[in-house]
């Protein structure tokens, strides 16, 4: 899979990736601005700021107008915030490519933020914390990773609160958007089948009288942990929901592949070593699952599950077991072999839709050193050695880096902190 890299005058990057076999086209805008750039009288701005971009622009006047035009070409559109980043997108039919790429830079360029629609979106996003809220599921995540960012913008909800959300006016969204909404900041990814020239053409057109401007500095992480720690959000709930792991390394980092590796080995997919023994051979959990999360300069790796409330201490005891002895005991090539066909399988599936083309370039055009294709990504992968997968797990897998997150009816962080210490 090749791809084009064109920068234009004021900064603004335009990935190019042609694709054959489809007859679809997705056009991606990413700003490099997340929740991890925000103030904490700004939290959860970027995540409201994306949600008024499709409220209405001067050409398209309401959220309407806009989804009725996409709707009537059988389009695909949504958005995103993370941390670090936020994306809009629209994939169409290869012959409504130039629709959708208006669209897309009519909703990034020129949004109204109108000031009725501000106030009417802050009851819809409220229910939407609710929502989360009363989803322990999704929101231990948060809880774990306020325990290892605490200090830092990185630990805060994406979403905000509610007193930051009912506080923001026009004027906040005008000044943030001003802020990071430049070209410097922004990468256009086009993936499908379409017409290059034209795409730069239009690119050009479009986006050419942005301002400069580049991304913002941030307050880095100081990775300092000398012993286990654990946070509990208490909640009276059916089920415990936890989160387990250690810090690991940043989204750069040499090793990152083994890494990945290493967590589909234990918990990435249904014949890893911790669904196998936390639930086919135990029954303790429905769903486990081993994970990595990486930021510009720091990282972790850690396995989810939702247990009942008494097998919380076998659970953990178990996870902390099998990363002990993959941190001690070489895998097998059979193993190995397995991880690396799988997370290669995934990708090649993941890639033959052109949005999911659009997002693996457009991120690595925000987050890494270097663009990667998936063949120079493929190569990585094969050098893996158990060797690696061993030296990996022994580095990251210290009792004193080890985090629990917990959501349910438990108090005693006393004794959760005991039961991480032991065998540390």
């Amino acid at each position: 899979m090749k791809y084009k890299k064109t920068v234009l005058n004021n900064g603004l990057r335009v990935i190019t990736v042609p694709m054959r076999e489809t007859r679809t086209t997705t056009v991606m805008a990413m700003a490099g601005v997340g929740s991890r750039y925000e103030s904490e009288k700004e939290a959860g701005i970027s995540h409201f700021l994306e949600h008024m971009f499709f409220k209405g622009t001067k050409k398209r006047p309401s959220a309407l107008s806009i989804a009725e035009e996409l709707d009537a070409v059988g389009g695909e559109y949504n958005a995103f915030t993370a941390k670090d980043r936020t994306g809009y997108y629209v994939k169409t039919d290869a012959d409504h490519m130039e629709a959708a790429l208006d669209v897309i830079a009519d909703i990034y360029l020129n949004s109204k933020i109108n000031p009725e629609e501000i106030e009417r979106e802050k009851g819809a996003i409220i229910q939407e914390i609710n929502m989360y809220e009363d989803s322990p599921m999704q929101s231990v995540g948060d809880v774990f990773e306020n325990l290892l960012y605490f200090q830092n913008p990185l630990g805060r909800e994406i979403i905000g609160c509610k007193e930051t959300v009912k506080s923001f006016q026009r004027e906040n969204f005008l000044r943030y958007r001003e802020k990071f909404y430049a070209a410097g900041n922004t990468v256009l990814c086009v993936a499908g089948k379409f017409n290059e020239k034209k795409v730069i053409q239009k690119a050009k057109e479009y986006f050419g009288g942005m301002k400069k401007g580049r991304k913002p500095e941030i307050g880095k992480i100081s990775e300092r942990q000398s012993a286990p720690e654990v946070k509990i959000r208490f909640k009276k709930t059916d089920q415990t929901h936890l989160i387990i792991g250690n810090r690991a390394y940043h989204e750069n980092h040499k090793d990152r592949f083994a890494l990945g590796a290493l967590s589909v080995i234990l918990g990435g997919n249904m014949s890893s070593r911790l669904f196998i023994e936390v639930r086919e051979r135990r029954g303790l959990a429905y769903y486990v699952r081993t994970f990595l999360e990486t930021f510009e300069e720091c990282g972790y790796i850690a396995t989810q599950a939702g247990v009942a409330h008494e097998n919380l201490q076998k659970t953990i005891e178990i996870i902390k077991s099998e990363y002990q002895k993959i941190s001690s005991q070489k895998i097998s090539p059979k193993e190995l072999q397995k991880a690396k066909d799988y997370i290669k399988g995934k990708s090649a599936m993941g890639l033959e839709s052109s949005n999911e083309v659009a997002a693996f370039f457009v991120n690595q055009a925000i987050r890494r050193r270097k663009i990667m294709t998936p063949g120079e990504i493929f190569a990585k992968i094969d050098k893996i050695t158990a060797a690696d997968i061993l030296r990996v797990a022994g580095d990251v897998f210290q009792n004193k880096t080890l985090n629990l997150a917990v959501i349910g009816p438990h108090k005693n962080e006393s004794e959760l902190k005991k039961m991480l210490a032991i065998g540390g």
